[in-house]
């Protein structure tokens, strides 16, 4: 059934590591079956409870599916399948805090900016052969980076900011190569990795991000890319602090071949200070999107790096796309030239609800975290029923298992759509679907 592959480790969550580097490699192809439960305990001499959670794992990421007696085999194309296949849909009357969208309200209007960037383009159409990078966009990109003390590097311009992570990746990595990443964690990244045949190291995090001995260990086993958040983590609103910056730049100046690739999604959406990592290693990507404050249909981020980095990541942008609409990089371009988002009122917009219902919560004798961003992530020891209680409740919220590799259960709430007025039923019945539990760390 599993032919010469040998699935291998003591902890659940290596595991489904393992069963992951079959599936890259392809020593697992879609349709092996893998050991019963309890025969793959005893090889591996471990608890069959230990077994169960890695199988469970794997079937909540869609690595694997369970057919009843018919066991549990790999499924076709796992690497693709979306985590927010996970989501929970809202059926009428009930309110939506899984999407993760922005508020609408504090989306600016793009009426002026398209208008102007046609104007733009009457004067100067695009043609084949024009730079990838906006002028304008490039030099107002630049110097924001510049202001956050991001090491200079030049500017590319890519269609969001997975895609600009999936092109650094692919410049230096290799299927089999392992990427640490934190855990609980976007789900599309957590899609991505193994989508481009490459391993997850999982590395746990607290307010302040990646935890700096999480980093040591995933790096020292082997991890070849670390990708942080810099601001507004998603799920748990995380932000990297000064303090914490320094000591991840001094774990990564030990691991200088290591590819660094930061993401700072929370851009204009954050009221706290951004702490670079870049520059401690000798290949290292920034990305700055635009979806959060400005609308996820701009589809658009800014990366910059160390000259090698960018080179391949645009000179293999030329052979697919070629380049990022010259049309929307001059909207955009339009949008920080004019100052169309307040950045301070829209993080204190955000960071009133979060904190409220945070505060709520809290009160009520649950566990909450949310220091930045427009979401909340809630500790729970049984998130499927916390779900299901959550939406007999009329509120839909989004399952732990999109973002968890190793980390314990949760679920994410966002924020965007409550008002003030939404925060106490919203916290009755939280703690109603959630038995009280102890502040944790997110590892």
């Amino acid at each position: 059934m599993l032919g010469e592959y040998r699935i291998s480790g003591r902890r659940a969550s290596d595991i489904a590591a393992s069963v992951e580097r079959g599936v890259a490699s392809g020593d697992l192809a879609p349709g092996h079956v893998l050991p019963p439960l309890r025969e793959l305990a005893t090889l591996l001499g471990v608890n069959p409870n230990t077994v169960a959670a890695a199988y469970r794992n794997l079937r909540e990421r869609g690595v694997i599916e369970t057919a009843g007696r018919r066991g549990s085999r790999v499924r076709p194309r796992p690497a693709s399948t979306a985590r927010g296949s996970l989501r929970v849909e809202a059926p009428p009357g009930v309110r939506d805090l899984g999407d993760g969208n922005p508020d609408p309200a504090l989306l600016p209007g793009l009426g002026e900016a398209l208008a102007a960037a046609a104007e733009a383009y009457a004067r100067e159409p695009g043609l084949y052969g024009d730079a990838a990078v906006v002028p304008r966009l490039g030099d107002l990109a630049r110097a924001g980076l510049d202001a956050d003390g991001v090491p200079a590097g030049p500017v590319a311009v890519t269609s969001g900011s997975l895609d600009a992570i999936e092109r650094v990746l692919a410049a230096h990595l290799r299927p089999g190569d392992a990427v640490a990443v934190e855990d609980p964690g976007w789900g599309a990244l957590l899609d991505l990795v193994p989508a481009l045949g490459m391993r997850v190291v999982p590395v746990a995090l607290d307010d302040d991000g990646p935890l700096p001995g999480e980093v040591e260990r995933a790096l020292r086993a082997g991890a070849r890319a670390l990708v942080v958040t810099d601001r507004a983590q998603n799920p748990t609103g995380a932000a990297v602090g000064a303090r914490r910056a320094a000591e991840l730049r001094s774990v990564l100046s030990e691991h200088p071949g290591v590819l660094l690739i930061e993401d700072d999604h929370g851009h204009a959406i954050v009221d706290l200070p951004v702490h670079p990592l870049a520059g401690v290693t000798e290949r290292w990507a920034f990305v700055r999107s635009v979806s959060k404050a400005y609308g996820p249909d701009l589809r658009l981020a800014v990366l910059t790096g160390d000259g090698l980095t960018v080179d391949r990541v645009t000179g293999r942008q030329r052979l697919g796309p070629g380049w990022v609409s010259g049309l929307l990089q001059r909207a955009v371009a339009h949008l920080w030239a004019t100052g169309a988002v307040d950045a301070a009122v829209v993080a204190r917009s955000y960071g009133q609800r979060r904190d409220a219902l945070v505060r709520a919560l809290g009160e009520r004798g649950v566990a909450a975290t949310g220091r930045t961003g427009m979401n909340v992530w809630v500790p729970v020891s049984d998130e499927t029923g916390a779900v299901a209680r959550m939406l007999h409740a009329g509120w839909a919220v989004a399952p732990g298992a999109r973002f968890r590799m190793a980390s314990p259960q949760g679920v994410r709430l966002t924020v965007s759509s409550l008002s003030v007025a939404d925060i106490g039923p919203l916290a009755e019945a939280v703690a109603a679907a959630v038995p009280p539990a102890r502040p944790v760390s997110h590892g």
